[in-house]
C-alpha cells in the first residue's frame, strides 16, 4: 500500500501594485493549486479600478492585467490551457476580440477558448479568467 503524499495548500497569487484592489472586493487575483494557476476574470480597469471607457483599449488593458498575473506567478501566456471571455455585446465586440486574440495567440497551440455572451460585468464590457500550467522551475 502506497503511503499519501502531503498536499500543499492553495496559495494566493497577486501582481505587483495590484493587491489593495483585490483586498479591497475580498478575492485573490489567482490561487495555485499543484501546477495549475486559476487565474480570477481579469477586465480593463485603470489603475483606480475604474472601466477604460474605449472597448479597444479595455480589451488590452485586460490582457496587460492578465499578462501581470501570469508574471506573479512565472507564467505566461504560453502557458495557458484554458481560457473563458466574457462580453456585453458579442456580435458587436467580436471583432476587436479576435483581434486582440491573434495578437497575443498568433500561433499553434492555441489555448482551449470559450466566449459567453453576458448582460452585466460591473461596468466592464469585456473580462478574460484563465487556468495556466505552472513551468517547472528547476
Amino acid at each position: 500500500m502506497s503511503q499519501a503524499q502531503p498536499t500543499q495548500s492553495p496559495q494566493p497569487v497577486f501582481p505587483a501594485n495590484r493587491s489593495a484592489l483585490y483586498e479591497k472586493h475580498g478575492y485573490s487575483a489567482a490561487i495555485r493549486s499543484g501546477d495549475l494557476l486559476f487565474v480570477s476574470g481579469q477586465v480593463g480597469s485603470l489603475e483606480d479600478g475604474s472601466p477604460e471607457p474605449d472597448f479597444e483599449r479595455q480589451v488590452a488593458l485586460a490582457f496587460d492585467n492578465l499578462k501581470a498575473v501570469l508574471a506573479a506567478a512565472g507564467c505566461g501566456l504560453e502557458d495557458l490551457v484554458d481560457v473563458t471571455t466574457f462580453h456585453t455585446d458579442p456580435e458587436h465586440q467580436f471583432e476587436t476580440v479576435l483581434a486582440a486574440k491573434s495578437r497575443h495567440f498568433p500561433a499553434p497551440p492555441y489555448p482551449n477558448w470559450t466566449a459567453v455572451g453576458v448582460t452585466w460585468l460591473a461596468g466592464f464590457d469585456f473580462e478574460i479568467k484563465v487556468v495556466a500550467r505552472i513551468p517547472n522551475s528547476g
